[in-house]
């Protein structure tokens, strides 16, 4: 049986909204496997100018179980 964990974390760009939801996406990669699933739950702008985009999004990921020694 698959047990899936969710994290949630921001990405941000000057770009775009989805340059932000890729961003997030690609620093999780650096340290994550299994990825399942991306939920973007908001985007927005940010900064004194908003200039900023931001994108909070939530990632799925398998939980890796380790081989029992028998």
């Amino acid at each position: 049986m698959a047990v899936t964990k969710i994290i949630e974390v921001v990405g941000s760009s000057r770009e775009s909204s989805d340059d932000a939801v890729k961003s997030a996406l690609e620093d999780a990669r650096g340290s994550l496997r299994s990825i399942k699933a991306v939920d973007v739950v908001s985007v927005g702008l940010r900064g004194e100018n908003l200039e900023e985009w931001r994108a909070h999004v939530r990632i799925s990921f398998l939980i890796e179980r380790g081989v029992s020694e028998g």
